[in-house]
C-alpha cells in the first residue's frame, strides 16, 4: 500500500466512470438484451427508409429483458429440448420438422414495413469515432459523419488535448477476457520500441489477470477504424490498452473455454438460475401466441456481480502497475572537467528508471507534441560554447554536436528511452554557478544547479524491470 501512496504522491490520475452515460442508462433501466445497447441513444435512420428510431425491439411481457421469440411452424426445425426446455435445439437434417422456427428477439413491426427490432435507439458505436484511421459508414459501421462528431468522444478529446502530461491510458470494456493493443489494422505500423513495451507492460497485465489473454487488435481479433486506444496513442503518444473485463474462462477452475453444458451448470449452480427466464406464451399483434423466454440481459457479457470484486481489484492492480511505469526521470552521473582557464567541459546524465520513455517512438516520429528539451542556463557573463550527447564518460568519447543557434538549448526530439539513460554535455566559458533544466511533456521536468569546478558525481544504480525483445 506504501507504493500506492507514493505513486498518488508522483502521479496526477484522471479518472472517467463512464464515457457512454446515455448508453448505459438505457441498458440498465429500459427494456435490452446482452448486446444492445452498444452505443449512444442520438437517432439514427438505420434502414434508411426516412424514419429514426421507428422499429427497435418491444419488450412484450413486460420483464425488462429482450429475450428470444418462437413460434410453432409445421416446418419449423427446432423443437424444445426434453432434457431442458429452457433451450430448444436443432432437429436432425433427416428427421421430422421440430414444429418450432425463432422469430429473432422480443418486437413488433412497428413501421409496417415486414420487418421487426431494424432501427432501434441508436445506431452508431462512439469507439469508432475517434480520429486515428477513421474510415466513413461504408467502411466502418458505426463510425458517424465524422471524427469528433459525438459529445462525448469530442469531450474526452478535447481534454487528452489540453493534458499533454497523459502518458498511460487504459480503456475498460464488458466482455472478451483480452488485454488489446494496437495497431487496429494491418496496414498500421508501429515502432518496434514502442511494440516492446507495450508487450511487456501487456504479459505482465496477463499474469495480474487470470485467463487474460494479450492480443493486438487486427491480428487476434478483428480490424478496427477509429478506435479510442488508437487515437490516444497514435495520435498522442500515450501508451494505451482497452481490457476486456468478463471472460467465461472464470467459470470454471481450469480456465477453458466453457461448453454449453458446463456453462448451463455454472448458471443453475452458482448464479442459481437467475439468468434464465422460463419460455412462456405471449400475444402477439402480428403473430398471435408465441413463446419468449431465454436469458436476461445481464446473462453474458458483464462480470456476474459476486465477482466483480475479484476483477476489479485484479484490474486496478494491472492499471497501477501500468501507471508506476509511466516515464521517471532524474538526474544521473555528474562529470565537470577543466579544459583551461575558465573552459569546463560539462557532462550531465537524465535517467528514466521506468519502462515507458519520456516520449514514445510514434511521437517522435510524427511529431506529435513537443520534443523534451535540455536548458543550460547560465550568468550575463558566461557562455555555452556547444553542446550535444556523448556515449561514455570515457575521456576519449567524442561529442556528438547538436547544431543549433542556442547550444545552450538541447531539443531531445527522441526523449528518454525506457529504462535507459542519456549523457549530454556541455562546453562553457565561465565561472559560477550553472543551471539545467530538463523538460518533458510526460516526464515532467527536473532542475540542478551545480558549481563550475572540477567534480564527478557517479549515477545511483537502481533496479529495473526488462523489456523484452521482440523478434
Amino acid at each position: 500500500m506504501e507504493r500506492i501512496t507514493e505513486l498518488i504522491d508522483e502521479r496526477s490520475f484522471y479518472f472517467m466512470p463512464m464515457e457512454n452515460p446515455d448508453g448505459r442508462e438505457v441498458w440498465f433501466h429500459q427494456p435490452a438484451n446482452p448486446h444492445y445497447l452498444r452505443g449512444g441513444i442520438r437517432p439514427v435512420d438505420n434502414d434508411h427508409d426516412g424514419l429514426l428510431d421507428e422499429d427497435g425491439p418491444d419488450d412484450l411481457d413486460g420483464d425488462g429483458h429482450i429475450t428470444s421469440m418462437w413460434i410453432r411452424d409445421e416446418l419449423g426445425r427446432y423443437e424444445i429440448n426434453e432434457d431442458d426446455p429452457r433451450f430448444f435445439k436443432r432437429v436432425a437434417s433427416d428427421d421430422p420438422p421440430g414444429g418450432w422456427s425463432r422469430l429473432g428477439e422480443e418486437g413488433i413491426d412497428n413501421d409496417d414495413d415486414g420487418r421487426i427490432n431494424e432501427d432501434g435507439i441508436g445506431g452508431y458505436d462512439p469507439n469508432r469515432n475517434w480520429p486515428a484511421d477513421w474510415q466513413p459508414e461504408w467502411i466502418q459501421f458505426g463510425a458517424t459523419d465524422y471524427p469528433f462528431s459525438l459529445p462525448e468522444t469530442k469531450a474526452i478529446g478535447d481534454f487528452l488535448l489540453n493534458h499533454p502530461n497523459v502518458a498511460a491510458c487504459q480503456s475498460y470494456h464488458n466482455s472478451g477476457g483480452m488485454i488489446l493493443q494496437g495497431p487496429s489494422a494491418s496496414y498500421m505500423k508501429y515502432p518496434s520500441s514502442d511494440m516492446r513495451v507495450h508487450t511487456a507492460i501487456a504479459n505482465k497485465g496477463a499474469e495480474m489477470l487470470p485467463f487474460y489473454d494479450p492480443m493486438i487488435a487486427y491480428k487476434d481479433l478483428y480490424t478496427v477504424h477509429g478506435g479510442e486506444d488508437g487515437f490516444t496513442y497514435e495520435a498522442l503518444g500515450i501508451v494505451s490498452f482497452t481490457n476486456e473485463l468478463w471472460t467465461e474462462k472464470r467459470m470454471l477452475a481450469n480456465g477453458n473455454d466453457p461448453s454449453r453444458e458446463e456453462r448451463t451448470s455454472f448458471r443453475d449452480h452458482l448464479q442459481f438460475e437467475d439468468v434464465f427466464i422460463p419460455y412462456h406464451e405471449v400475444e402477439h399483434p402480428t403473430y398471435g401466441k408465441v413463446m419468449v423466454g431465454g436469458t436476461k440481459k445481464y446473462s453474458s457479457r458483464v462480470t456476474p456481480p459476486w465477482m466483480l470484486e475479484e476483477g476489479c481489484h485484479r484490474n486496478f492492480a494491472f492499471t497501477m502497475f501500468h501507471a508506476d511505469e509511466m516515464p521517471l526521470l532524474t538526474w544521473g552521473a555528474l562529470d565537470i572537467k577543466r579544459m583551461g582557464n575558465n573552459l569546463w567541459k560539462v557532462t550531465i546524465e537524465v535517467v528514466n528508471d521506468k519502462m515507458i520513455p519520456s516520449r514514445t517512438a510514434m511521437a517522435a516520429k510524427h511529431h506529435i507534441g513537443a520534443p523534451d528539451t535540455l536548458n543550460c542556463t547560465t550568468s550575463y557573463a558566461n557562455k555555452v560554447a556547444t553542446s550535444g550527447t556523448v556515449r561514455s564518460l570515457l575521456p576519449t568519447t567524442k561529442l556528438s554536436v547538436i547544431e543549433s543557434e542556442q547550444p545552450q538549448r538541447i531539443l531531445v526530439n527522441n526523449g528518454i528511452s525506457g529504462n535507459d539513460s542519456t549523457l549530454f554535455q556541455f562546453i562553457i566559458d565561465g565561472v559560477g554557478d550553472v543551471t539545467f533544466t530538463y523538460t518533458a511533456e510526460k516526464g515532467g521536468s527536473l532542475e540542478k544547479t551545480v558549481r563550475l569546478k572540477e567534480q564527478f558525481i557517479p549515477k545511483v544504480i537502481t533496479h529495473k524491470r526488462s523489456i523484452p525483445t521482440i523478434d
